[in-house]
């Protein structure tokens, strides 16, 4: 069994999460202990354990398992086809999350900056924008998960949860980005991953919109 060191709201544990359940293996949760710099010198979450080793970064964590458990493949068969899934994922990494991320110092009421949200929907439309090309120019069937999917699910959750407590104004969703999202929904590791989830996520939305100051340290470690 693994180990992953997580925290209950993290995108990126959520994203991991998906990994483990399409490829049906079994972990726990373990919340990083006070000497966690010592364990993880980076500090990253997620942060998996298997026997001797300790892997983080949730990208080189899902290569690594794909590696590992090559059954229930999560990278398609294909120079081109592989190619264009990890493209997708390096786009969610590096492009819509951090995006996302603009807003995570401004969800408390309190310390919320306007200049600040409406740059932030200003980068987020833009990437919308970009994932509904690559989506629609994607080779890969959505009837099944592959790795450049986990990371996209999750931001796409977090950014409605943002519309429907009005951190952030409404964004124009795409039909190609509206049709992924719900086929990506229907698959049954990500209902159950999303069912477990939005709890944690909405828990940590409630205490944002209650503080009076912005602490973001958990987001800002993920990765």
């Amino acid at each position: 069994m693994y180990e992953i060191f997580s925290v209950d709201h993290s995108l990126y544990c959520a994203k991991l999460r998906l990994a483990l359940r399409t490829k049906g293996l079994e972990w726990r949760d373990l919340a990083p202990p006070a000497d966690y710099l010592s364990l993880v010198p980076t500090g990253n979450l997620p942060a998996l354990k298997d026997g001797n080793l300790t892997l983080t970064d949730s990208e080189a964590i899902a290569e690594y398992l794909e590696e590992k458990h090559p059954d229930s493949a999560m990278l398609p068969k294909g120079l081109i086809p592989r190619a264009k899934c990890r493209e997708l994922s390096r786009f969610h990494d590096t492009r819509l999350e951090p995006a996302l991320r603009l807003l995570f110092s401004n969800v408390s009421p309190a310390t919320r900056v306007a200049s600040e949200t409406e740059a932030a929907h200003a980068e987020i439309t833009k990437r919308l924008t970009a994932l509904s090309t690559l989506l629609d120019q994607s080779p890969l069937p959505r009837d099944r998960l592959w790795l450049g999917d986990c990371g996209l699910i999750v931001t796409l959750e977090w950014l409605d949860l943002m519309e429907q407590h009005s951190v952030l104004r409404p964004l124009h969703w795409s039909p190609t980005v509206r049709s992924y999202r719900a086929q990506m929904q229907a698959l049954p590791q990500v209902a159950q991953e999303l069912a477990s989830y939005r709890p944690h996520m909405q828990d940590w939305m409630d205490g944002k919109l209650r503080e009076n100051h912005s602490d973001n340290t958990i987001v800002a470690i993920e990765k």
